[in-house]
């Protein structure tokens, strides 16, 4: 007596065609949000009195703000150091560190603060509790504010292609031309990054 064949049973075409749709979504997905600049943030227009920095005086200041723990603002550092590169002695620059929990220098000196301290013409230093980011109004790891030696906001945003992207793009020709002496106006550019605070929230957990 034969065996009973069994029958084979024949998967759905549909299905992979299914998942492949969504992969596709999801990769797409991922891109677009990549590519999205964070909300601009809205920086005090003169000099703000609290700040702990030292007020311009005689030369513009640079700040940049980076969270210890986002990897897309190496590439806002790698551009930041091509500018300083040309106009390191035509200006003060800063890279300014979150430092959410107040711990010392030591504790919050990653692959970013690395790199920062190898630029030249660049001071870095710890933001403690956020301070200074909170009180220039910085959202987004890699934004970047330019005061004038007057003390007036002349550029705000980031430096730039995309998140972690680097190449020619507006913020860096905007910072250029202002430390050229070539653009009177106010300039802003679109920040690609992590948001300072939430990335602090994600770190502890």
């Amino acid at each position: 007596m034969k065996a009973p064949v069994k029958k084979e049973r024949n998967l759905n075409p549909a299905i992979p065609l299914l998942w492949l749709g969504f992969a596709i979504w999801g990769t797409v997905a991922m891109m677009s949000s990549s590519s999205q600049p964070s909300l601009a943030a809205s920086p005090p227009v003169s000099w703000p009195i609290a700040s702990k920095l030292p007020r311009p005086s005689g030369k513009p200041v640079l700040i940049m703000f980076v969270h210890p723990h986002c990897a897309c603002s190496r590439a806002s550092m790698a551009q930041l150091a091509q500018i300083l590169n040309l106009f390191h002695d035509n200006l003060d620059a800063y890279a300014l560190v979150l430092n959410p929990a107040r711990h010392t220098a030591n504790g919050i000196q990653s692959a970013i603060w690395q790199q920062a301290s190898e630029v030249h013409g660049l001071r870095v230093l710890p933001d403690d509790s956020g301070h200074e980011a909170r009180l220039f109004r910085a959202e987004t790891s890699g934004e970047v504010v330019l005061y004038g030696a007057d003390g007036r906001l002349r550029f705000q945003g980031g430096l730039t292609l995309g998140r972690g992207i680097m190449g020619e793009n507006s913020g860096c020709a905007a910072v250029r031309a202002i430390l050229s002496h070539q653009s009177p106006w106010l300039a802003h550019a679109p920040v690609y990054g992590c948001r300072l605070f939430e990335a602090e929230l994600a770190s502890k957990k």
